[in-house]
């Protein structure tokens, strides 16, 4: 018992006084993220737990679950090196492939609203298109890097295999998944320098397919309609857009406390989720919300610094996806939520309610760090040292 304790203890200790500069501070604002998301989730859940559950925390226990296997995830990701991890995702990749195409077979996929986005296991759903995301990023990473070295029948492969990925996600519908996944491949190529021309010709497919996703699911038509026009059906199709902006508009300038959010005691839906962001800002006002929003920036802009670091293009690029989806989700959230983009159904990392958009979160900022512990370029300077210099 002793020594399964010790080896418990072991996987989860993270010794991080001889990271670099940018690991630790990744580290620290990963954990600060995640402190502010699930304090939000509380506020957000607690009367719909109430309501729905005879349970005020009930929302928040199931996202600590997320939470428990995402750290796990996280801390062997940040100890793994890059190379061992990198050998895992082709397979990974092909498996969340399979899984997202079962969520498509009736029986197997759970549908809600409308969307056959998961499979039911037991108490919880198993959500592949979130899964994934890490794992593309490695997969996608690997491949652009090495593009001028592979064989044609390699290259047409994986550009099928990223396809059906994306097919397939917009299939259950999930235009927006779909959409940051593909923005997500295709800034990965243009980091890569692939030809232009192939890039091109993908950006013009990809418009051209969530056109016709749009003109073939009325409800995503509607969407782009009464995001630009709400008021036109207040009580109907632009009533969840006007209860987001008046919660954010109650907030004012410091907010009105928090726990103290009248949008959340069902008058906004969807709170505990899309639009938790919305609580989030009548809560803590302006101020909040800018500091909230330096957070996010001040992410990025780490990751960033950690891609230009980073000798080797594999790292550089698994940087620039992790960037993009963590910092390109968060940003797509909050434009729903203030009215300046059309409602989508992407989750605000460590915020939003969601057992799979925690792991696969917690997952791509594990990548991140580690690509941070490997940068060759970054001088490591322990902490213990740091400070006897300074003493000096």
């Amino acid at each position: 018992m002793q020594r399964s304790l010790k080896n418990l203890i072991s996987l989860v200790k993270l010794e991080v006084s001889s990271w670099t500069i940018e690991a630790r501070l990744l580290h620290w604002l990963t954990f600060l993220w995640l402190f502010i998301g699930l304090i939000t989730l509380v506020s957000a859940s607690y009367p719909e737990g109430i309501i729905n559950n005879n349970d005020g925390f009930y929302l928040l226990k199931r996202q600590l679950v997320g939470v428990i296997v995402g750290f796990v995830g996280f801390t062997i990701l940040v100890q793994k090196p890059l190379k061992k991890t990198l050998r895992v995702s082709p397979w990974m990749v092909l498996l969340f492939l399979v899984l997202i195409i079962l969520t498509l077979v009736p029986g197997l996929g759970k549908t809600t609203l409308g969307a056959s986005r998961w499979i039911g296991i037991g108490p919880f759903s198993l959500q592949p298109s979130e899964l994934i995301k890490p794992f593309l990023i490695l997969q996608a990473a690997y491949i652009f890097a090495k593009w001028n070295r592979l064989n044609n029948s390699v290259r047409l492969m994986w550009l099928l295999v990223f396809a059906f990925v994306l097919l397939g996600i917009l299939k259950q519908p999930n235009l927006s998944t779909t959409a940051l996944c593909g923005m997500s491949l295709w800034l990965i190529a243009v980091a890569a320098e692939l030809p232009w021309i192939h890039l091109l010709v993908t950006a013009i497919g990809g418009l051209s397919l969530a056109i016709f996703s749009i003109r073939l699911n009325p409800y995503q038509w509607d969407r782009i309609v009464f995001f630009l026009n709400p008021w036109q059906d207040h009580q109907g199709k632009g009533y969840q857009l006007i209860q987001s902006l008046l919660a954010i508009a109650s907030g004012g300038f410091s907010g009105v406390g928090f726990g103290l959010s009248q949008q959340k005691l069902s008058y906004l839906p969807i709170r505990s989720t899309d639009f938790i962001f919305a609580v989030y800002a009548e809560e803590f006002g302006l101020i909040g919300c800018l500091l909230l929003l330096l957070l996010i920036i001040g992410y990025g802009t780490l990751a960033l610094r950690v891609a230009v670091k980073a000798r080797h293009p594999i790292p550089r690029l698994i940087a620039i996806g992790v960037m993009v989806l963590m910092v390109g989700q968060s940003l797509i959230n909050i434009g729903v939520a203030v009215g300046s983009l059309p409602t989508t159904g992407l989750p605000l990392p460590f915020f939003s309610y969601g057992t799979n958009s925690m792991i696969a979160s917690l997952l791509l900022a594990g990548l991140l760090i580690r690509v941070a512990r490997e940068n060759a370029q970054a001088k490591v300077i322990p902490i213990i040292e740091s400070k006897n210099k300074l003493s000096k």
